[in-house]
């Protein structure tokens, strides 16, 4: 059986993912989307800095002076530092292994986020993680609604070094689907976890059913 620490003892870590081109949003930085007042961005950083997550990393890379600009606005407020992937166009993968290199090992558990999650807030990030800390099996929490994978992730510090030694090809998900041994598939009846937004019509769905205004970020000075 897994032994977990208590949560006081335990360091968590966090790797943001915000590089992507936005296509279908139309070619925009979907973090800097404004909903009920605040970016995705500012609203990823808020849940995970009130869970208690010691130290985020955030990868920008298509449109990431914007990002950046917005980044340099939330330091002073969370937690975060920023990594410029400059192949983003290699894919989320290339994101994903930037992200944990700069982090490091020095944590008990990494959570890999995603900042296009709206609905994601503190509750979720603290109920991931003491999902992390009641589990007997695996060493990475995956979350799962009505059969569907979710978001973020959480894996162990050990999973971390493996997958830091296991050469520049290999990512999260190719180590989940190399070794499902140590993936535990965390059953939720909370559809935050698998709730994004890729499309215009994403964005209008959730603020409707919230009743939360939003605006686009200005393109035009992007």
């Amino acid at each position: 059986m897994t032994q977990s620490k208590p949560y006081t003892q335990i360091r968590v870590g966090a790797v943001l993912l915000a590089a992507g081109e936005g296509s279908r949003m139309g070619h925009m930085p979907k973090c800097l989307i404004q909903i009920n007042g605040q970016s995705l961005l500012q609203r990823q950083l808020l849940a995970l800095s009130e869970a208690g997550v010691d130290e985020v990393v955030l990868v920008t890379g298509y449109h990431h002076i914007a990002v950046e600009q917005e980044l340099e606005k939330l330091k002073p407020l969370y937690p975060i530092r920023g990594i410029h992937n400059e192949d983003a166009h290699e894919g989320q993968a290339s994101s994903v292994r930037l992200g944990i290199e700069n982090l490091g090992s020095d944590f008990d558990a990494v959570i890999m986020a995603l900042s296009d999650q709206p609905l994601i807030d503190s509750q979720d990030i603290k109920a991931l993680i003491a999902a992390f800390k009641k589990r007997t099996t695996g060493e990475i929490i995956l979350p799962m609604f009505n059969g569907q994978r979710g978001n973020p992730i959480i894996l162990s510090g050990s999973v971390i070094k493996t997958i830091l030694g296991s050469g520049k090809e290999m990512v999260c998900r190719n180590f989940m689907d190399q070794h499902p041994e140590f993936v535990h598939q965390w059953q939720t009846q909370n559809d935050h976890y698998v709730v994004d937004v890729d499309t215009p019509q994403d964005l209008e769905i959730i603020s409707a059913q919230q009743g939360w205004p939003f605006s686009l970020p200005n393109c035009n000075s992007l």
